[in-house]
């Protein structure tokens, strides 16, 4: 699954891949931007740990759940 998260007054957005669900990322990231702790903590599919701010954060986007197509298309 990929996520990508737009950062306030940040010209790159920061993007990666999950083995998580769309459905359990939604939740998580929920969770994360309402609780008061003011950080988002997600984990890619490699084990690394990122951390955001909530207050920078413009917009997250979940992808969906198909696999990329190679070669051509037309």
């Amino acid at each position: 699954m990929e996520i990508r998260i737009g950062i306030v007054n940040a010209p790159r957005e920061l993007s990666f891949e999950s083995a998580q669900s769309a459905e359990e990322l939604t939740e998580q990231i929920q969770a994360g931007i309402s609780s008061g702790t003011g950080i988002l903590k997600l984990t890619d599919d490699k084990g690394r740990v990122y951390i955001v701010p909530t207050a920078g954060i413009a917009y997250v986007e979940v992808g969906t759940e198909e696999s990329r197509r190679i070669g051509f298309v037309g």
